[in-house]
């Protein structure tokens, strides 16, 4: 193999447990099985523990992830013990496990394995001897990982910390299976969102997990793990926060009150900016949008796995951090503090170039900021194409029209024109469930984009941040350019050829019918983004390893 193989065995687990659990010390248990209360356990001190005699993991990874393998055409392969529930979820034995009376801690490990591959092999990850810790209110899911990549020896990761769970709000139920654990929130840690590649981010929920357990006596299963906390918090909550609210509460609040009042009296002059700033309302001229769509996205077009290239036209240019669209027209009303700016252009990520055609093509057009008060949407025509099959080899291009793509936060009074431009600068933006669904899902709806910049002319003689006039067509000119992104530098490309931006009828809108857009070559390429980032995590493995 060609990573080394860090095993934690279980017994050391169940140590670190019960050092760390002494601060969690529980009621234990008579000789007869009634309840007693105990002291504190002194640290190092013995603790009763239990063989657990059988139990299992409902667990499913992440369930947009299966979707995404299933509209892949790939598979997700179960073995040794695994089995798949009737939510697609998938349920793991038993393999061994202790409980420890004095902190409730569960360690268990448990058969079977789920091995994903899709995409002709570029994506091949499998995850198998899952383990489960608990100590308290929190737990964590380890996870053995080995990822193959074509003509590449296998990459294996033992006791790969997958998940965080948090039991905050969990209380376990008892029967004759012994002590369940239902739906734990789980999310992902850093090392376990880094084996999909850019996908994911660290803290991102995943499927929550449901742990049952039976300790080989039935003794143990008498004691929920939401009593610890009712010893401890009694003593340390009681005095110490009567007595010192009482003083500080009183002499301090009254003075701090006087001070916030007096500097709250000079800053006031600030409105005087938006006086230089008058709103006004008319037509807009012109004016440009700068954005970049999602920076990971396009790292991931133009890198070693993908190999493709992002192109301009109608109007756009490739810019620093982004794409430029130009030619804006819309109107602005001071009154109603609202802003409507289209803008020309059109941007198309192409990648994974199979003889001579893309099975990535993702095109952006007609993009729309729509701006009322402190919010807005940008909107945009989608381009994308279904996914070869044998029936159907060469798929047309399918167009979406007016997918409300991001919701955009403004900042208050940033409407307000200066010398006959609105210039909104670093304008956060966050996907839409159509944004999300133009990504096939692996963008989440909420999740971050670049912000935008966007500036509108209202006078045809004002002047364009770039230096452009405002009624004589923006930087960038109404050519067509190409180009491929790559960490913001600009290569040579030539003029995108095939369709243009605008509206198509037929398909509908997106927006309005609430389809998905065509599984097609995004959802193809979401998996090879997977791909991708497992290739990252590998390439700094092998690295880590060689140092190591």
């Amino acid at each position: 193999m060609a990573a080394t193989r860090r095993p934690i065995a279980l017994a050391a687990a169940v140590a670190t447990a019960a050092a760390l659990g002494a601060a969690f010390a529980l009621p234990a248990l008579a000789a007869d099985g009634s309840s007693a209360k105990a002291a504190p356990a002194a640290v190092g001190a013995p603790t009763e523990v239990y063989q657990l005699e059988s139990g299992t993991l409902d667990w499913g990874l992440k369930a947009s992830f299966r979707s995404m393998i299933d509209r892949l055409g790939g598979t997700a392969t179960l073995a040794d013990g695994a089995t798949r529930n009737a939510d697609g979820s998938y349920e793991f034995p038993l393999e061994k496990g202790e409980y420890e009376l004095g902190t409730h801690a569960v360690t268990s490990s448990f058969k079977g394995s789920v091995h994903y591959e899709a995409h002709g092999g570029v994506l091949d990850i499998k995850l198998a001897d899952v383990k489960v810790l608990t100590l308290g209110k929190s737990g964590r899911i380890t996870v053995d990982v080995t990822i193959n990549s074509p003509g590449e020896d296998a990459v294996v990761t033992d006791d790969l910390t997958m998940a965080e769970l948090d039991l905050t709000d969990v209380e376990p139920s008892r029967g004759a299976d012994g002590m369940k654990y239902a739906d734990i929130p789980a999310t992902f840690t850093e090392e376990g969102a880094a084996v999909f590649g850019s996908a994911y981010q660290e803290g991102d929920p995943i499927d929550p997990a449901t742990l049952t357990v039976k300790p080989a006596t039935g003794r143990p299963t008498e004691q929920p793990t939401g009593r610890p906390t009712e010893q401890p918090t009694e003593q340390p909550t009681g005095r110490p926060t009567e007595q010192p609210t009482e003083q500080p509460t009183g002499q301090p609040t009254e003075q701090p009150t006087g001070p916030t009042a007096r500097p709250s009296a000079d800053p006031t002059p600030t409105p005087a900016a938006s006086e230089t700033a008058a709103p006004v309302s008319g037509p807009v001229v012109d004016g440009t949008l700068n954005w970049g769509v999602k920076e990971k996205f396009r790292t991931y077009v133009v890198g070693n796995i993908a190999h493709g290239k992002v192109e301009t036209s109608g109007g756009a240019t490739t810019v620093t951090d982004g794409y430029r669209f130009t030619g804006a027209t819309g109107h602005l009303d001071a009154d109603k503090n609202t802003l409507t700016a289209a803008f020309k252009g059109k941007v198309r990520f192409l990648g994974h170039e199979t003889g001579g055609a893309y099975d990535l093509d993702l095109a952006l057009s007609n993009l729309k900021v729509d701006i009322e008060g402190a919010s807005g949407k940008l909107v945009a025509d989608v381009t994308t194409k279904e996914r070869a099959t044998k029936e159907n080899p060469h798929p047309k291009a399918q167009e979406f029209t007016g997918v409300p793509f991001a919701d955009l936060k403004v900042p208050a009074g940033a409407l307000a024109a200066k010398n006959g431009v609105v210039n909104l600068k670093g304008i956060p933006a966050t996907l839409t469930e159509g944004g999300s669904k133009a990504f096939s899902g692996m963008y989440p709806k909420g999740g971050e984009l670049d912000a935008l910049n966007v500036a509108v002319s209202l006078d045809k003689d004002a002047q364009l941040p770039g230096g452009s006039a405002g009624g004589s067509g923006s930087t960038g000119g109404s050519g067509s350019t190409g180009g491929s992104t790559a960490g913001g530098s600009t290569t040579g490309g030539g003029t995108v050829g095939g369709s243009t931006g605008g509206t198509v009828g037929g398909s509908g809108a997106l927006a309005s019918t609430g389809s998905d857009i065509p599984t097609g070559a995004l959802i193809a390429a979401s998996g090879v983004v997977v791909a991708a980032g497992a290739g990252v995590v590998i390439a700094a493995r092998r690295r880590r390893d060689a140092t190591s």
